[in-house]
């Protein structure tokens, strides 16, 4: 989903995985696409570390830039998308997309455990969001 995204975004965007991402790369960028995978109803614990690790050095810095959400559930996505909205609240960011959530509709052991694949129509929808956000950016909307 993430690399669909950045696909959509093209050039003027930057894929950086969770755990490489550095408060300074959070002060370079003028948008956010914050994208994991809800486990146990949260977000994965990457992405909660990452917020750990670069909340505190970013308040005061970024607020009013934009932000969206792609999240892969297994049934719902709430969860996670509720925990991202309350971190970036903090930041004062400003939500400029429905969230994005992709249900994989992963209800028993085997399917959760088994190797996911995301649909097209999921993909095209996180392209098309990459593409607004960057978009977005290149005509000063936010």
């Amino acid at each position: 989903m993430a690399a669909a995204a950045k696909q959509g975004a093209s050039s003027g965007a930057r894929l950086i995985a969770a755990e490489m991402t550095t408060p300074d790369d959070l002060l370079e960028a003028g948008a956010y696409l914050f994208v994991c995978p809800e486990n146990l109803g949260t977000m994965s614990g990457m992405m909660k570390e990452m917020f750990d690790r670069c909340y505190y050095p970013l308040l005061g810095k970024v607020e009013g830039r934009a932000y969206a959400t792609a999240i892969a559930a297994g049934s719902d996505g709430s969860g996670a998308q509720a925990q991202i909205d309350r971190i970036v609240t903090g930041w004062r960011l400003k939500r400029v997309a429905e969230p994005l959530i992709a249900n994989m509709g992963a209800q028993t052991p085997e399917a959760i455990l088994a190797q996911k694949s995301v649909d097209e129509a999921t993909l095209s929808a996180c392209r098309d969001l990459g593409a607004a956000l960057a978009e977005g950016l290149v005509l000063g909307i936010y």
